[in-house]
């Protein structure tokens, strides 16, 4: 059966405004890209299935949170029972990355102590504009126990690569054992049906849908 999936998971993605967190979304469920984006109010949400390296079918349910500090009490609701969050920053705005330690503190106190977290560096497609070498992050990342990645929502570069390697740790944690009990207060149910395949691809083409939030003034997206 073609809408089959093995599970369920709940991804958040969470990061400083105009980091491209909602142009990662649409790129992942929707493939393109809009230049200009609202900034986002709330909550925007979008799903699609990939298969995993495992080769189980896996359905993301992601949420996109807004990054303005007077919605940080609204959105920090969405991160309990969440299996991976997405921490993003822009790598052409050192002030972003910075700002990564108050995001990730928000994790570790709103969420599950098993929420898998992967650091993403975007709009790697402005290199010449850089600000936070990729060395940095990696450090962050390794320092912390993150997973670590650079992406560009605007060329595609490695986006779904970001929610793929998320898949894959929460998956390795149900086989560890670590998500034991009732598994939707890490934010994974049990899928439709078993959804394995034996081929190892990691994104399968499979596509959802993504929906927005009221939102207000525009920023640059990539």
């Amino acid at each position: 059966m073609a809408s089959a999936y093995a599970y369920l998971f709940k991804f958040i993605i969470i990061g400083s405004s105009a980091t491209g967190k909602s142009c990662l979304l649409l790129r992942f469920t929707d493939d393109r890209f809009q230049v200009t984006h609202d900034l986002t109010i709330g909550v925007e949400f979008g799903t699609r299935t990939l298969t995993a390296r495992n080769g189980q079918r896996v359905k993301l349910q992601i949420w996109d949170t807004a990054g303005q500090e007077s919605f940080r009490s609204i959105t920090r609701s969405y991160y309990r029972g969440s299996a991976a969050a997405l921490l993003v920053y822009d790598i052409t705005r050192r002030e972003t990355f910075l700002d990564v330690t108050s995001w990730l503190n928000d994790v570790r106190a709103y969420a599950t102590r098993n929420t898998t977290v992967v650091l993403v560096g975007n709009k790697r497609d402005l290199e010449d504009q850089r600000q936070v070498a990729r060395e940095e992050g990696e450090a962050f990342a390794r320092n912390h126990g993150l997973l670590f990645i650079e992406t560009s929502a605007k060329t595609g570069s490695n986006v779904a690569e970001a929610f793929a390697i998320a898949a894959d740790a929460v998956l390795e944690r149900i086989v560890r054992g670590e998500l034991e009990g009732n598994m939707e207060q890490y934010g994974v149910r049990i899928g439709t049906g078993a959804g394995s395949t034996n081929r190892p691809a990691v994104v399968q083409l499979e596509r959802g849908t993504t929906s927005s939030s009221t939102r207000r003034s525009s920023t640059n997206c990539c």
